[in-house]
């Protein structure tokens, strides 16, 4: 059995290298960024191409599958041509595709550069997770920890806002070509300050050929069928069938392969340790419980008040903004040995429980400026969870094994991102035709007997107060069912993890 590699020597923490960390910084939230701005203004770019919906909806699911899938292979990559090289590579491609994709000339090209952007701009996350845990001495650790949870709690909020800037004040074709600046910067500041690793080619005679095969199809295959599975009528859908028989048949085998490789992709073992299982499952929770201070407000004030982006954005950016400084003082706090970060995490959660009861009572008549509490609360709550369990979940895992967990996190957490996406919206349009036929049923016995004439006159209103009426109790449905989450959010920090410490000074051996 091969054993792991022995890690590059230390490299001093200098101002030169905290450069090179911001570098990583920006290209992963550059990333994270470009996907959510995409599928936000995708009704534009289809626009342009003379598309319908159903057919555009493919543009955002195999940039979605190629992202999770780089993912899951991105560290071992890294390691392979080094941290350095490779993130230069993948920051550079990724800026080059969002260049180009305004001018694809049909829309098969166009889907092609997504997915070649998707594989570029998957890859960045796990970078920033890897370089924080090789990097940061352990005094502040926790910073760039803080640094990383921003791309969990900023950057999905900033794109709304970024969104709305582009399509309604400047032009469509800026939705790809915002990445340019901070990609190029990103870039740079990575050849700068990140220090040059040899080549390890060696790696390639031991690589997990078979886990990778495994691993990258089966996360595919599920991303694509969650993403069109409504759309094509789930099992009804032969494509759809097959897509999650493959995805049922490749993901265990995956997962038993990790288990027995000696040097795999996912390293299933480190699951024994409890911190890093209650850290992982968390984050993949957590994917659910910010829907409720994005796409829920997002969604109602779009389909029931009409807002266009541009008028939603205050909503995103009371929470989006303030991370920047909510996310280092969360880090100080928990960065004191007195200080429990399971008791943080537990206040966040009451915090966002708070949200969600509140949101549960929306009615038609809420405007945006009803939701600016909800989202104060997610402005504190959600740091208050995501930094805390990363210092929990890294906090067991040895400087070898980084790019194991590195791999774990960011492939579930972007696998979990599309999954509660897909069920928000799943969820919502049930219940909108659950809460239709209700309603249709209350009022046709009441019509019953009335004028035929003035009965047809009212039809069209009595339709449309009926649609949005269950348009708003499946949002309000949408929050409660967020309230289960954070329940067994709850019951999960109370049973799983230990009393974890902040990283301390190293003993010399």
């Amino acid at each position: 059995m091969s054993s792991l590699p022995s890690p590059p020597a230390p490299a001093p923490f200098t101002s030169r290298l905290a450069l090179g960390l911001i570098g990583v910084l920006i290209a992963a939230l550059t990333s994270g960024i470009n996907d959510r701005v995409t599928d936000i203004t995708l009704a534009d770019i289809l626009g342009v191409y003379g598309l319908e919906h159903d057919q555009g909806t493919w543009i955002s699911s195999v940039y979605a599958a190629a992202e999770v899938s780089a993912m899951l292979v991105a560290p071992w990559f890294a390691v392979t041509f080094s941290l350095r090289r490779f993130a230069i590579v993948a920051t550079f491609a990724f800026t080059l595709f969002g260049a180009i994709i305004p001018f694809a000339p049909n829309v098969e090209s166009l889907i092609t550069l997504r997915v070649l952007q998707g594989l570029a701009g998957g890859a960045l996350p796990p970078l920033l997770m890897t370089a924080a845990l090789r990097f940061l001495p352990w005094h502040i650790k926790l910073y760039g920890l803080s640094a990383y949870a921003l791309t969990a709690t900023f950057g999905p909020n900033l794109a709304m806002p970024l969104a709305a800037l582009w399509t309604e004040g400047v032009d469509w074709r800026m939705v790809f070509w915002q990445i340019i600046p901070s990609g190029l910067i990103a870039a740079a500041l990575i050849a700068y300050g990140l220090p040059q690793d040899p080549l390890r080619l060696e790696r390639f005679k031991q690589a997990d050929w078979r886990g990778a095969l495994l691993g990258v199809s089966g996360v595919t295959m599920l991303v694509i069928a969650l993403t069109q599975g409504e759309r094509m009528d789930w099992l009804n859908s032969p494509l759809i069938t097959f897509l999650l028989l493959g995805a049922a048949l490749c993901i265990p085998a995956f997962l038993i392969n990790e288990w027995f490789h000696p040097l795999p992709l996912f390293k299933l073992q480190l699951l024994k340790r409890r911190n890093f299982s209650y850290g992982l499952i968390t984050l993949c929770l957590f994917m659910f419980v910010g829907l409720a201070g994005s796409a829920i407000p997002a969604g109602y004030l779009t389909n029931i008040q009409g807002y266009r982006p541009l008028q939603t954005m205050p909503t995103a950016l009371i929470i989006a903004l303030p991370q920047l400084l909510i996310a280092p003082l969360v880090a100080l706090l928990i960065n004191r040995n007195w200080v429990d970060s399971r008791y943080v995490i537990a206040f966040g959660l009451g915090l966002l429980t708070l949200a969600c009861l509140g949101g549960s009572l929306i009615t038609s008549e809420w405007i945006r400026d009803d939701f600016y509490l909800l989202q104060l609360l997610h402005t504190f709550g959600q740091p208050m969870v995501v930094v805390p369990l990363l210092m929990n979940a890294t906090g067991v895992i040895q400087p070898l094994e980084g790019l194991f967990a590195s791999s774990m996190v960011n492939t579930l957490r972007g696998l979990f991102s599309v999954i509660a996406g897909a069920a928000l919206e799943n969820f919502v349009t049930h219940r909108e035709r659950f809460h239709s036929n209700v309603l249709l049923d209350g009022v046709g016995s009441r019509l019953q007997g009335l004028d035929p004439l003035h009965t047809a006159q009212g039809t069209a209103a009595l339709a449309h107060q009926v649609k949005e009426q269950a348009y708003v109790l499946s949002y309000s449905d949408a929050f409660l069912a967020l309230l289960v989450v954070i329940a067994v959010l709850l019951v999960i920090l109370v049973t799983l993890p230990k009393r974890a410490y902040p990283p301390q000074l190293p003993v010399p051996s």
